[in-house]
């Protein structure tokens, strides 16, 4: 479809009739284990992209992107993990051009915030994404304790991508569900990905 942002991964495009509606809020949630980050890294070759970690610091997501073997862009990196992490996203948030992507990783950090002030963030944001045509990818960590806020993530995102993880035997297997897509039937079914060079799907039989 014409009035989609692609998501930089051509199997999950399919999947979503050519990509995400301009404007959403995005939630990845990912084991921390897995290299969901290359959903991440791919999104910047599509798109002038601004990239806030939280945890790593920005040269060392910079030169993650530089070592990642698939398709990548140069999107400008920031390290918002210092003091009062919230409020120095909202600053860059505010100064984010039009039709850009915003890859927050991770947003753990930001969801550890005081509630009222982390809803206010999450409006502003989606105030912000829909002025300006652009996509917020926020990359979550799975765990058994989330973040005090996570659900207020789940519930402002307009598309849940849910990656899970797991080792059987040898074998890796990485199965993407989207529980969510707001205004639109989601995939009834999981993808199975291989995350290798790039996001593929894997199309390896299951073995019962």
């Amino acid at each position: 479809m014409a009035d989609r942002l692609s998501t930089g991964v051509s199997v999950l495009d399919r999947q979503l009739d050519g990509g995400i509606p301009p404007g959403s809020i995005v939630l990845l949630a990912a084991d921390p284990a897995s290299q969901s980050e290359l959903f991440l890294y791919e999104l910047t070759a599509v798109r002038a992209s601004l990239y806030l970690t939280t945890i790593r610091s920005d040269q060392a997501v910079k030169d993650a992107i530089d070592r990642a073997p698939g398709h990548v862009g140069d999107p400008t990196v920031r390290d918002v993990g210092g003091n009062a992490p919230l409020d120095t996203a909202h600053r860059f948030v505010r100064d984010l051009p039009e039709g850009a992507n915003l890859i927050v990783d991770v947003v753990d950090v930001l969801e550890e915030t005081e509630p009222a002030r982390f809803r206010q963030f999450l409006n502003e944001l989606q105030t912000h994404m829909v002025n300006t045509g652009g996509l917020a990818v926020l990359h979550g960590m799975k765990s058994d304790g989330e973040p005090r806020n996570r659900g207020y993530t789940k519930h402002m995102a307009d598309v849940v991508f849910d990656l899970h993880t797991k080792i059987k035997g040898s074998e890796i297997e990485n199965r993407l569900a989207v529980p969510k897509f707001r205004g639109v039937q989601p995939p009834e079914e999981t993808i199975k990905l291989r995350l290798g060079e790039r996001v593929t799907v894997d199309t390896s039989r299951d073995i019962a």
